[in-house]
């Protein structure tokens, strides 16, 4: 029976972490959160918890993180290649033979998955949706670890093939219910959600492998479809493709580097993505600053708003103030939702773009919580105005997935461009890439 392995505090204290170089305050960092995979896998099949809390189920999403993490831990000397090609193997052959079918328990039906599935059984929970944003991220997972296992053994073998079989097998032409764009999701119970994907979202790696793809690929009108309901915005004096939530500006991005390469949009607009993530960035900060709404501990080292759990759905006075908090929602810069809450994963995101604001905004939040900094967790939610059991505020329960993903994925690639690297070499990156209009820097070479 599949058993999360305890989580395992690691040494330090406050005074220690701030005489650490930025260099070795980011080793443990990476590494804390690079753990989670090994210590929430099941080793039967390969799925990943969704967070530590007990009896969550798998996310397809975090999958699809862990098999790119699993390469980073390789290179960094804390798992060995064969653990890892061994327990990737594992996760593409359950994918590989779980049911497709229109079944309610189904694993997946049409090539996609389910956004959560029985981390035992790999049947879907939940009532969750076939989504096509997490098949994506867990595709995009899949096809990095084949780029990485190009070894002759039959284990790196056996990873290539599986990996051509699931993405090849996805039929993104069916996910656009007969429309111009991609829907969300399907559910066997009501078919296809109601809405779309319409401005600039995470969507990106969605269309980027939708293109890429061979027999069900989709038609760069499709993308192009999608583009017309971007949103540009002048805000605090700074152009920007709007986007609230900072996870929407670093997931595509933890796998593809967009320095240099443009679509017509950007090209456009003189700018690229990834440049316009640093100004995403800049603008949670300014609004951190500013703080409208006079959150405690906001400021120029306190920021980074993004979808996640909150305090809870209540309303109390602090302060004199009346004070509303969320649950989980999806928290923006400068447009809101605020209660409060900022997510500390999409700083250590903000690493490759805009390390000279990120870097002290993680010493800020590791240095003066104890609750960080002592054993360097990535927490989901931090709120400093909602009382809580510690001097910091409010800390949300356990650690996530994705969160812990993107940590390891973008401290990576601000350090040594690992990741991107990869999938600079994945022909079905750069088809996609190309497919949508993408041109100049590395994808011409």
């Amino acid at each position: 029976m599949f058993n999360p392995a305890p989580t395992i505090p690691r040494p330090g204290s406050i005074a220690e972490t701030s005489l650490l170089s930025d260099e070795i305050l980011l080793d443990r960092f990476e590494e804390r959160a690079f753990r989670y995979f090994l210590e929430c896998a099941n080793r039967e099949n390969g799925l990943v918890a969704d967070t530590t809390r007990s009896h969550y189920p798998s996310s397809i999403a975090v999958v699809g993180f862990a098999l790119t993490c699993y390469l980073v831990g390789i290179e960094r000397g804390w798992m060995r290649r064969d653990e890892a090609a061994l327990l990737t193997l594992t996760a593409l052959r359950f994918f590989h033979g779980s049911e497709q079918s229109e079944q309610r328990n189904a694993t997946g039906y049409k090539g996609f998955y389910y956004h959560f599935l029985d981390i035992r059984t790999g049947r879907r929970v939940w009532q969750s949706e076939l989504s096509m944003i997490d098949s994506a991220l867990l595709m995009a997972g899949v096809l990095t670890a084949a780029t990485y296992f190009a070894g002759a053994s039959d284990t790196e073998s056996e990873i290539r093939d599986l990996a051509e079989t699931l993405y090849g097998r996805i039929d993104w032409r069916w996910a656009q219910n007969s429309g111009v764009t991609l829907t969300q999701g399907w559910k066997p119970e009501c078919g296809f959600l109601h809405y779309g994907w319409e401005g600039y979202s995470e969507g990106l790696i969605l269309y980027i492998l939708a293109l890429g793809s061979g027999p069900h690929a989709l038609a760069p009108e499709s993308y192009a479809a999608w583009k017309s309901t971007y949103q540009w915005e002048t805000i605090y004096g700074r152009d920007v493709l709007y986007a609230g939530p900072l996870f929407i500006h670093q997931f595509t991005q933890a796998w593809v580097d967009f320095r240099g390469i443009r679509d017509r949009f950007m090209r456009e607009k003189r700018s690229d993505y990834f440049e316009n993530s640093r100004t995403a960035a800049y603008i949670h900060r300014e609004y951190a600053i500013r703080n409208p709404g006079g959150y405690k501990g906001y400021g120029e080292n306190y920021w980074g708003f993004s979808a996640g759990e909150g305090p809870g759905v209540r309303t109390m006075t602090i302060d004199g103030a009346v004070r509303r908090f969320f649950n989980y929602v999806a928290r923006g810069a400068p447009f809101g939702p605020d209660d409060g809450t900022i997510h500390p994963s999409v700083i250590f995101g903000s690493l490759p773009f805009a390390p000279e604001i990120a870097l002290p905004a993680i010493r800020r939040v590791c240095e003066e919580d104890a609750r960080i900094g002592s054993d360097f967790r990535v927490p989901n939610g931090l709120n400093a105005t909602m009382p809580g059991d510690d001097e910091g505020g409010w800390i949300s329960e356990g650690m996530f997935g994705l969160d812990q993903g993107l940590a390891v994925l973008m401290i990576e690639n601000y350090r040594t461009g690992f990741p991107w690297n990869l999938t600079r070499e994945c022909r079905y990156f750069r088809n996609g890439l190309r497919r949508a209009g993408f041109s100049g820097g590395w994808l011409e070479r």
